[in-house]
């Protein structure tokens, strides 16, 4: 699995709050449901990410959207939260109606509206409206958080640029309800998010993370789908170099121009990430995961933890409960 692939993997649609809207002008939703990550794209006319007004620069860390960004027919935008905003006709619309957590719509004092709406809000089509299709995916874990750290508030590409069909499939399926519906709006969600992100990477060019853009190396690319698949394996850079085939010094040279870090850091930082994640999701001891991501034992582990991220993995995994 290459870096990508396993940032992706944490990322998923699970009875997703995912709706067809057809809007007519003026029209405004507040979206506060505390969503990590959501995807959005105008079949229609256009519309607004607007910062929320009310919201402090940051919340939990996580700086939202920063700045009105406009969404035009046929574009796609990765909108990252938790931070709430505002999706309008215009920058300075209020907002009539509030996107709550648990798939809840609600004015703006409260009445729930979340039966009439379900899941298409239909008024009347008109040369004016605009039509939005939205989904919302959960994030969790210290895997998923990086995914998150590689973004900006606002990921937008044109749906054109997508190398799949994927985003009129999701439509079709919206169009026309059948069995499992529910189940394969969640799937074609995920494949959504994949494509959406992959083409914004691959758009940006020397701004992209280092991890993705040394993927298509024939060397580096090859050490970070081993380090990815086997994060446990006992690797040095003699035996990463061994198996991509160049030298010691000229593997450890490339690695890190490539990726910006040197190899064993990445591989010491990745163990880590994999390791805090099976501390929050699972109920292995401390010496099994030790041995999953490659410690000798649940001591050096514990060291190497807290030398990351400051506390021990007790303490995480009783933070995360």
């Amino acid at each position: 699995m290459d870096a990508l692939a396993d940032l992706l993997a944490g990322v998923r649609a699970r009875s997703a709050a995912f709706c067809r809207t057809v809007l007519e002008p003026p029209w405004a939703l507040r979206i506060a449901d505390g969503s990590r990550l959501a995807l959005v794209t105008v079949t229609r006319g256009h519309a607004w990410l607007v910062p929320d007004e009310e919201r402090e620069p940051e919340v939990g860390g996580e700086p939202g959207v920063a700045r009105p960004v406009r969404i035009d027919e046929g574009q796609v935008a990765v909108v990252k939260g938790p931070a709430p905003h505002v999706v309008a006709d215009e920058v300075d619309t209020p907002p009539s109606v509030v996107v709550c957590p648990g798939n809840r719509l609600t004015t703006v004092d409260g009445t729930d509206l979340t039966e009439e709406f379900l899941r298409t809000w239909s008024g009347r089509e008109s040369p004016d409206s605009s039509v939005l299709v939205t989904g919302t995916y959960s994030v969790t874990g210290d895997v998923g958080a990086r995914l998150l750290a590689a973004l900006p508030a606002v990921a937008l590409v044109r749906a054109a640029d997508i190398a799949s069909p994927v985003l009129d499939l999701l439509i079709a399926e919206l169009d026309e309800p059948g069995p499992g519906q529910q189940a394969v709006l969640d799937r074609l969600l995920d494949l959504a998010l994949v494509e959406t992100v992959r083409t914004w990477l691959g758009g940006q060019h020397g701004d992209a993370p280092g991890w993705f853009r040394a993927q298509g190396d024939p060397v580096v690319g090859e050490a970070l789908r081993l380090i990815h698949d086997e994060p446990g394996a006992p690797w040095t850079v003699a035996a990463l170099a061994a198996r991509t085939g160049v030298s010691r010094a000229a593997f450890a040279r490339r690695f890190a121009e490539l990726v910006g870090t040197p190899p064993m850091s990445y591989l010491a930082d990745w163990r880590i990430t994999v390791a805090a994640d099976l501390l929050r999701g699972t109920d292995d001891t401390a010496e099994a995961i030790a041995r999953t991501v490659g410690y000798a034992n649940a001591f050096a582990f514990s060291a190497a933890f807290k030398r990351h991220r400051g506390i021990s993995p007790r303490q995480h995994r009783a933070g995360a409960r």
